[in-house]
């Protein structure tokens, strides 16, 4: 299965694969420091958030999940995404949408084939898909305005990664 590019999802996903064991990357994450981004650890889980006094709504959070491949080597799988209550609100609102939509459907559809005026249901359907594609036009704009922290997350990854490289092997 081909893997959609980046520029058509509204959470990007990126895999590294490095020559570094898996605890002695969560135990650099854990020990760096940074004026801008808090790390959090939970089990093999990272989460790069951006400090409250920089935050704005779109700010985004980086979860990178670092997996084990054996003593010497892991992958790391990282996701962008918004903060999760943003994310699970605007998923609550597509899918209220979605439901919507298929009401006024079957709603228009059951009055169309009853020879009833089924103008309302007609024009609901349409307004549903206006309301939805206008969600992901606010989706794409709020992945610009968070860009440049995404930018901000990813650089502080590599290189909290590039000095503990540098550091083991000098």
């Amino acid at each position: 299965m081909k893997t959609l590019p980046n520029n058509l999802v509204l959470r990007p996903r990126f895999v590294l694969k490095l020559n570094l064991s898996s605890s002695s990357i969560l135990n650099e994450f854990e020990q760096v420091t940074s004026n801008s981004i808090n790390c959090q650890r939970l089990d093999m889980h990272l989460y790069l958030k951006i400090k409250p006094k920089n935050i704005h709504f779109w700010s985004p959070q980086l979860h990178l999940e670092v997996e084990n491949i054996n003593k010497d080597n892991c992958k790391i799988y990282g996701v962008f995404g918004p903060n999760p209550s943003l994310w699970t609100f605007f998923m609550f609102i597509h899918f209220s949408v979605a439901i919507a939509f298929l009401v006024f459907a079957v709603w228009g559809y059951t009055n169309w084939s009853l020879n009833k005026s089924y103008f309302l249901q007609l024009t609901s359907v349409f307004f549903m898909a206006v309301i939805w594609v206008s969600l992901y036009i606010f989706g794409r704009i709020g992945k610009q305005k968070g860009k440049p922290q995404m930018k901000e997350l990813y650089s502080f990854m590599q290189q909290t990664i590039n000095n503990y490289s540098s550091q083991k092997n000098p």
